[in-house]
């Protein structure tokens, strides 16, 4: 029997590692350290008894008998994805893999009075969202093709009679053998649209409205209507948004689902500019608001054209490569007027360098006046000079100032000069492509990197002097010039 619903699940208290646990087929597992934990379980190392191993390519994922989510996760394996099913579909489909991590056995335990139903899953390494949160958004090559290794996952379930409910970034995992390989985990909130043939009927109820993580679930979810296919292609096509954008028209929203269900409609409805507009400045949102026009055209109960929709996200049909995730310089981040604005480290460090350039030209200003205002009896003078060299100093730090906020505005603004390393975008993408996302989509690279330097391998410096230099240097020669002629009437009437 299914675990009531309405009941409020708890986090188990954990169980002792080195416990042995006893699956439904016999086998034995022993459980290592804990990893982890949800809203509702708990996840432990694992090692099968009959073959010690040091490092554990197992989890057990534990959870109080009553609650529900790992029953449902559980019915899901055990009616559609059985390791034999998987195999059968990635032969039939002629994939190389399919991203959904394989079941090895569950059962029930007792500790201190009280049942729990564990689950024993192959070991996953680190989710895209902490990638997501240390680099900020992914390379357009490499959202594509998550999109693709998805829509596979999602062919394979959807034609299971299910559903997943939950597509997003903390979801999605990278391999822990294979960290080049992709795979959509946790199926607590999956469900059944299509039991034994029957699509579930379109009916709205706002009691259940706004399930789900309300960042990316579907206009449906908002309307409580059953989720179906196209509800997971839509959320799928927001998480693509996302990870390319590095945000989403709603997520200052999020506190007011009704807010976030009317810019999820408002998107739709204006697809694809309202997409294409949202696109950091430099790159292209092209093939995503394509996607996302597609899915919102489905009929409720239509069966999507998955290859259709892979085919959007990789039109040149070209093999998929391994994934690659790589830290961006800079942060797109939307303002009113779309502008890419340069991250706080860089613009800090631009700053200092322009700061210790402006002291380092301040001292020699001070030096060069002090060596050409010394003298046998220029101290006699010193209250007069002392007073000019003070005001001179006064104004050559604010004009200094002022040129060196011009300067940094200049620096930020400016793109790359020619010294610094060109990388040359393939041909995957028409001339749209951000040339900072190389293709990955194969395994060979084509991009070049040219820096140019001397004959002698040092970088030539340009000694052009800017407008602002050229009035500084006239300010200053008349500056010394009066102070000289000072100079010289005080020595002569003395």
């Amino acid at each position: 029997m299914p675990p009531r619903r309405n009941e409020k699940y708890k986090l188990p208290v954990p169980l002792p590692e080195g416990k042995v646990l006893d699956d439904m087929e016999g086998k034995q597992w022993v459980l290592g350290k804990m990893i982890g934990s949800g809203g509702f379980g708990l996840i432990y190392l694992a090692f099968p008894t009959n073959k010690p191993d040091k490092d554990a390519r197992h989890v057990i994922k534990v959870e109080y008998q009553e609650n529900g989510p790992l029953f449902s996760e559980l019915k899901f394996y055990q009616r559609a994805a059985k390791k034999d099913y998987i195999e059968n579909w990635i032969e039939l489909k002629q994939l190389d893999y399919l991203g959904i991590p394989l079941f090895y056995g569950s059962g029930i335990t007792e500790f201190k009075g009280r049942s729990y139903r564990f689950m024993v899953m192959e070991r996953l390494g680190i989710d895209l969202q902490k990638i997501s949160d240390q680099n900020g958004t992914f390379k357009k090559s490499t959202v594509l093709q998550l999109g693709i290794r998805m829509l596979d996952v999602l062919e394979y379930i959807h034609e299971n009679e299910y559903v997943h409910g939950d597509i997003k970034a903390a979801n999605l995992l990278l391999g822990y053998r294979h960290p080049d390989r992709v795979y959509l985990a946790d199926y607590g909130l999956c469900y059944r649209y299509c039991p034994n043939g029957n699509h579930k009927q379109y009916q709205e109820n706002p009691r259940k409205g706004h399930n789900g993580t309300i960042e990316f679930t579907s206009v449906d979810a908002h309307k409580g209507v059953a989720l179906s296919r196209r509800s997971d292609l839509e959320t799928l096509g927001y998480c693509l948004l996302r990870w390319l954008c590095g945000s989403l028209p709603w997520e200052r929203s999020l506190c007011d689902p009704a807010a976030v269900q009317a810019a999820k409609t408002n998107l739709l409805d204006e697809l694809p500019e309202s997409v294409l507009k949202w696109a950091p400045s430099g790159s292209s949102c092209r093939e995503i608001a394509q996607y996302l026009v597609c899915a919102h055209n489905l009929a409720y109960d239509e069966k999507p054209n998955y290859q259709m929709f892979k085919k959007i996200l990789n039109p040149g049909g070209i093999p998929l490569g391994p994934l690659e995730f790589s830290t961006r310089e800079t942060v797109n981040v939307h303002t009113s007027n779309n502008q890419k604005v340069v991250s706080g480290k860089a613009a800090t460090k631009q700053v200092n360098q322009m700061q210790n350039r402006l002291i380092e030209k301040n001292i020699h200003g001070e030096r060069s006046a002090e060596f050409c205002c010394t003298g046998r009896k220029v101290q006699k003078e010193e209250p007069l000079t002392g007073l000019l060299n003070r005001e001179t100093a006064q104004e050559s730090t604010r004009r200094r100032q002022k040129y060196c906020e011009s300067q940094i505005l200049n620096e930020i603004k400016s793109p790359p000069q020619p010294s610094s390393c060109i990388q040359f975008p393939n041909t995957f993408y028409e001339p749209y492509q951000d040339s900072t996302s190389p293709n990955i989509f194969s395994n060979s690279r084509s991009s070049s990197c040219y820096t140019y330097t001397s004959t002698t391998g040092m970088e030539v410096p340009d000694w052009t002097l800017s407008e602002e230099a050229k009035a500084d240097v006239y300010y200053y020669g008349f500056i010394v010039l009066f102070l000289l002629t000072l100079v010289c009437l005080a020595l002569y009437f003395l």
